[in-house]
């Protein structure tokens, strides 16, 4: 018997990294995982990882209409929602003197608005007892040179987070997030121009690290698993922080 056993979930962004150890884990767990990516041959590489619990669909969620044919897909199965981890979202180094708009507006259209769409979409879906997980970063208490964008992005989920967990209590829906710190994932070695960029910023990041370490996208599953599941039925607006101790002592 699985945790998850007879439940639906959707995972967004989960083609690599985080998104993907979650949905496999998930799955593994006995729900139905609708999973979304932007790319169809990189989307469909997943679903087959993930295996036969997993349903592929192709989507953006900077894309409302995409966002609508994700929900339609839910819908059709006619089982609603039960866990929901909006984890799709990206961003990259700018210092302040080089922030544009579209930086700006791109790096907020999908980790914020691409999370807003989503979760609202999902409301007529989701079951009573439903977990709603965000994907925010432990950056969202600190300061970090060239990456403010991103940060002011993930601070703005982690109030959203509270907010919403505050309106959807009478539905007994639980609104959480989960922080993780640096993880080895191809999205942060991707934030380096090269290879050789990317294992000193790995190296780097690993070293401000009080466990010395990264993190694994499986640990962050673990956690999004607890949030998804029975065992944190007391659970609601938090924030927890997966990052080896980096934000904490």
């Amino acid at each position: 018997m699985g945790q998850l056993d007879g439940k639906t979930a959707l995972v967004t962004g989960a083609t690599a990294g985080i998104g993907l150890a979650t949905a496999r884990r998930l799955a593994a767990e006995g729900a139905t995982v609708f999973v979304t990516g932007r790319r169809k041959d990189v989307l469909d590489a997943a679903v087959a990882q993930i295996g036969p619990n997993a349903v592929g669909v192709q989507a953006d969620v900077a894309d409302l209409d995409a966002l609508d044919r994700v929900f339609d897909a839910v819908r059709e199965r006619g089982q609603g929602l039960d866990v929901l981890f909006a984890n799709a979202g990206g961003g990259e180094f700018a210092a302040l003197e080089d922030i544009t708009w579209e930086h700006y507006a791109t790096t907020f259209n999908t980790n914020v608005g691409g999370t807003i769409f989503t979760v609202q979409k999902a409301l007529p879906l989701l079951n009573r007892g439903a977990s709603v997980i965000v994907t925010s970063s432990n950056i969202d208490v600190k300061g970090s040179p060239s990456f403010s964008v991103y940060a002011a992005t993930k601070a703005a989920l982690r109030s959203f987070t509270r907010s919403w967990a505050a309106e959807l209590v009478g539905r007994g829906i639980r609104v959480n997030a989960i922080a993780p710190g640096p993880i080895g994932t191809p999205g942060l070695r991707g934030l380096a121009a090269d290879e050789a960029g990317a294992d000193a910023l790995l190296d780097g990041l690993a070293s401000g690290v009080p466990m010395a370490r990264l993190g694994e996208p499986d640990e962050i599953a673990d956690a999004v698993l607890f949030l998804a599941g029975k065992g944190s039925s007391f659970v609601t607006g938090s924030e927890i922080y997966v990052d080896g101790g980096a934000s904490q002592i």
